[in-house]
C-alpha cells in the first residue's frame, strides 16, 4: 500500500475528532485527500463504518431522554430530538450531518494499527488501509472498543450467558433469567434497571455505589470533577472511571430500580462455577447470565510504540498535549471525555498545534 502525507493527523470521527477536524479547517488547513501537496494538510482516520463514533454501537434501547446530554458540534445546533427516539439512530444522523456540512476529509473504515516515530521527527501513522507520515497527530480514539472485562477465578468454566456493555442490545434476550450485573457507574444502573424489569436480578459492585444527595448543579460540580480528573491526568496517574469522580445521580431510572427493590447492592462475588457465583460470605447464588457494566479504558495501544506511559501506569498530559511530546495530543481523554469538553479539547488541541507548527510553542 502506498505511504501518503498530512500536517495533522486525526485519530477517530467521534465528537473529538469531528471538533479537532473542524478547528483544523477553521484555521486554514486543507483536505491532504483533496490537497496532498499542501503546506498544511490534514485527514480524519475513522475506524467505524459510518458517522456516529461508538453512539452507533449503543444498546438499541438507549433513548435519547435517558443519555447524559449531548453538547453541540462547534457552531451547529442540533435539530429537536424525539426523546424516544434511540440514541444510536438520533445521534449519528446529527453526526453525519455535521460532517457534511463542515466538509471534513474523513476515510472510513480505517483502523489505526501503530504511530510510530520515525528518525527525522515524523510520525508515521499505520493502519490496514497503509500508512500515513505526519508531523502530529491528534487521537481522539475513545474507549468503546477497550472494554474492561475483569476476571475471576473459574469464569471460563460458566455455564451461562455473558455480556459486556458492548455486546448487549436489549433485556428481551434474558427474560426470565436469573442474571448478575456487575458494575457501579452510570451504565450499570441504567442496565439493571431495565434487565430487572423482565428478569431476576443480583447487583455486584467492588465498592459501596455512592449517590449524590440533594440537588445535583451541573456546573459547580463539573468544575470540582474537571479539577480532580486534571490533577489525575497531570500527575500522569492511570484514568479512573467516570463514577468515581463524579458519583451517581438520582435519576428517573435509578428510582424506578430502586422502587422495584432491584437497587440492593451485594458485594463482588469471589469466583465463578458453571451454574452462578460464590457469594464473599462463602454463599453460592445461581445465576443463568452475567452482563459485565465495568466500563472501558481508553483505546491508546496503537500509541504504545511511543512509549508515553510513565513510572505510575498513566500519560502524563498538559491540556490535550502529552507532556514533552507536543507532537501527540489526546482528546476525548481525561478531562474531555464529556461531550462539551470533547469540542473544547479540540480547539484547544488545535491551537497548541499550530503553535508548535509555527515554531511559538
Amino acid at each position: 500500500m502506498s505511504v501518503r502525507r498530512a500536517t495533522v493527523v486525526v485519530v477517530g470521527g467521534g465528537q473529538s475528532g469531528l471538533s479537532a477536524g473542524y478547528h483544523l479547517k477553521r484555521r486554514g488547513f486543507t483536505s491532504a485527500l483533496d490537497d496532498p501537496d499542501g503546506e498544511r494538510t490534514f485527514v480524519v482516520l475513522d475506524a467505524a463504518p459510518a458517522a456516529g463514533g461508538a453512539w452507533q454501537e449503543r444498546w438499541e434501547s438507549l433513548r435519547m431522554a435517558t443519555v447524559n446530554g449531548i453538547f453541540d458540534l462547534p457552531r451547529f445546533p442540533k435539530p429537536p430530538l424525539d426523546p424516544g427516539e434511540p440514541s444510536r439512530t438520533a445521534v449519528p444522523r446529527y453526526f453525519a450531518a455535521f460532517e457534511r456540512e463542515a466538509g471534513l476529509p474523513i476515510l472510513r473504515p480505517v483502523r489505526v494499527s501503530a504511530v510510530r516515530s520515525q528518525p527525522d521527527g515524523s510520525l508515521s501513522v499505520e493502519s490496514d488501509q497503509g500508512s500515513w507520515v505526519t508531523r502530529a497527530i491528534i487521537n481522539a480514539s475513545g474507549t468503546w472498543t477497550n472494554p474492561v472485562r475483569p476476571h475471576y477465578p473459574g469464569l471460563e468454566t460458566f455455564a451461562g450467558l455473558q455480556l459486556h456493555t458492548q455486546d448487549y442490545v436489549s433485556a428481551e434476550r434474558l427474560a426470565g433469567l436469573r442474571v448478575a450485573v456487575v458494575g457501579g457507574g452510570i451504565s450499570a444502573v441504567q442496565l439493571l434497571e431495565e434487565i430487572s424489569r423482565v428478569a431476576t436480578t443480583f447487583w455486584y459492585t467492588r465498592r459501596e455505589p455512592v449517590f449524590r444527595d440533594g440537588e445535583f448543579e451541573p456546573e459547580v460540580a463539573g468544575r470540582e470533577i474537571i479539577a480532580k480528573v486534571v490533577a489525575d491526568v497531570e500527575a500522569g496517574r492511570p484514568a479512573r472511571s467516570v463514577v468515581s469522580y463524579t458519583g451517581l445521580i438520582w435519576t428517573p431510572y435509578a428510582l424506578a430500580a430502586k422502587e422495584r427493590g432491584a437497587l440492593v447492592r451485594r458485594a463482588m462475588f469471589v469466583s465463578v462455577e458453571p451454574g452462578g457465583v460464590r457469594e464473599a460470605d462463602g454463599s453460592f447464588t445461581a445465576v443463568d447470565a452475567i452482563v459485565w457494566a465495568t466500563g472501558f479504558r481508553a483505546a491508546l495501544g496503537h500509541l504504545e510504540p511511543l512509549g508515553l506511559r510513565g513510572e505510575n501506569g498513566g500519560i502524563r498530559m498538559t491540556g490535550t498535549q502529552v507532556a514533552g511530546e507536543p507532537r501527540v495530543h489526546l482528546v476525548g481523554f481525561g478531562p474531555s471525555q464529556s461531550t462539551v469538553g470533547a469540542n473544547r479539547a479540540g480547539r484547544e488541541a488545535v491551537n497548541a498545534l499550530v503553535k508548535f507548527l509555527d515554531g511559538t510553542g
